[in-house]
């Protein structure tokens, strides 16, 4: 398995010196929170930006793997929203769908910002349905894949099982959308079982090894990330594991990365 780590453990809009310190702890990949780099990430935000990020990450012998947190500073947006705001959130997706190809990237998780609520599951599930069939028309030539990411019953009320998000991704069948595992969501939902990866072995491309808090990785005993490795292991995937890790000091970002990237390491082989 290849290892990134997310930029969210670094410091908000200047970490670049940062960056320059990662690869000698064997990380080779970097996931993008955008919101993480640009004070504005959609109109405002231009292709030098993009590329001059780029270039700072191959500098520092980084590939970029893709983009998360997509919805952070676009709290209005998101799946179930009236008309226009679903017409906004097609075309911002579309927009972070091309960020993310000139950034080198290729996976988009899509977590957060598809909350149901009142809306019954099975509107909610055609809604998904009519969404995904306007948005993946306008970004399947970027090469990028928009990877649903089962969560737990705090973080969502739409897609929580990996059975669940599989069952819509194989209906749409369409290679540009594809399904990403979390940690910390594989234990709230107790799905760390050998039928479930197996089930989810070809579609799975991208996962989050994570803690409940976003804490250093290995510091809450909740997350059994050997186990998880194994797991991984066993269905023969070998792409990349980001640790999915919130900063912890400002002032000392790099000493926690290094022990999250260590566990990184150790577990996920």
């Amino acid at each position: 398995m290849e290892h990134a780590i997310s930029n969210i453990a670094l410091p908000a809009y200047n970490h670049i010196q940062e960056l320059h310190a990662l690869s000698s702890m064997g990380l080779t990949g970097l996931e993008v929170a955008p919101s993480r780099i640009w004070k504005d990430t959609y109109g405002g935000l231009t292709n030098r930006q993009v590329n001059d990020y780029r270039l700072q990450a191959e500098k520092a012998q980084l590939r970029i793997v893709g983009l998360h947190s997509l919805f952070f500073d676009q709290p209005d947006l998101g799946l179930f929203k009236d008309p226009d705001q679903r017409d906004r959130s097609i075309n911002f997706l579309v927009h972070l769908s091309g960020v993310c190809r000139d950034l080198g990237g290729k996976t988009l998780i899509y977590g957060a910002g598809r909350r149901r609520n009142e809306l019954p599951a099975n509107h909610a599930r055609s809604e998904a349905l009519r969404f995904m069939d306007k948005l993946i028309p306008r970004i399947e030539n970027h090469g990028t894949i928009l990877c649903f990411e089962p969560l737990g019953p705090e973080d969502t009320d739409f897609l929580n099982s990996v059975e669940e998000t599989l069952g819509l991704v194989k209906e749409i069948g369409h290679p540009a959308l594809r399904i990403q595992v979390d940690a910390k969501a594989l234990v709230q939902n107790d799905e760390l079982k050998e039928d479930v990866f197996e089930k989810a072995r070809s579609y799975l491309v991208h996962v989050h090894a994570n803690e409940p808090d976003l804490g250093i990785l290995g510091t809450s005993n909740t997350i059994n990330h050997a186990r998880i490795g194994e797991l991984l292991s066993n269905i023969g995937y070998d792409a990349y594991v980001s640790a999915e890790q919130r900063m912890i000091d400002r002032d000392h970002a790099l000493e926690a990365v290094a022990q999250s990237a260590k566990v990184l390491i150790e577990n996920y082989r």
